[in-house]
């Protein structure tokens, strides 16, 4: 595997489990404790950002650069959903972080904060999804190319 390769491997994985490790914990702050706890968890998402937008941006740079002048389905498929990600994240999912966590700190836990949040949880959740889909096309390319290599 090169060296390029790995790098868009291991950022792509980081960036999916900061965004699942996200959604998880709000789910689970929500459902099981208190508005500290809540407060708390929106706190660490919108810190946990300094993570994964980097990993966001290294992953989608990598597989540009490895998927150049590549015209395979697969290729295109991540290519286009990555534009999705890249869309949700920086116009819902930023943006719904920092507002959640200003109003969690301040103890706005009201109905305007539980509308973002729902709209949050939907739009990580198709983040989630896309970046899934992404990995099982990125292993049918690898496979592709293990196949070949082998004839």
């Amino acid at each position: 595997m090169s060296p390029l390769l790995k790098l868009h491997v291991a950022s792509a994985s980081i960036a999916l489990l900061t965004i699942t490790t996200f959604w998880t914990s709000t789910l689970v702050s929500e459902l099981f404790f208190d508005h500290a706890t809540i407060a708390a968890t929106k706190q660490s998402i919108l810190w946990g950002m300094a993570l994964l937008i980097p990993m966001m941006a290294l992953a989608g740079a990598t597989g540009s650069k490895l998927g150049k002048g590549w015209k395979l389905p697969e290729v295109a498929r991540k290519m286009r959903r990555m534009k999705l990600i890249a869309a949700n994240g920086m116009l819902i999912l930023l943006p719904s972080a920092i507002f959640l966590a200003v109003r969690a700190s301040a103890d706005q836990l009201d109905m305007l904060f539980y509308s973002v949040q729902g709209v949050e949880l939907l739009a990580g959740g198709t983040n989630i999804t896309l970046l899934v889909l992404n990995l099982k096309d990125g292993q049918s390319l690898r496979n592709r190319r293990l196949r070949r290599a082998g004839q």
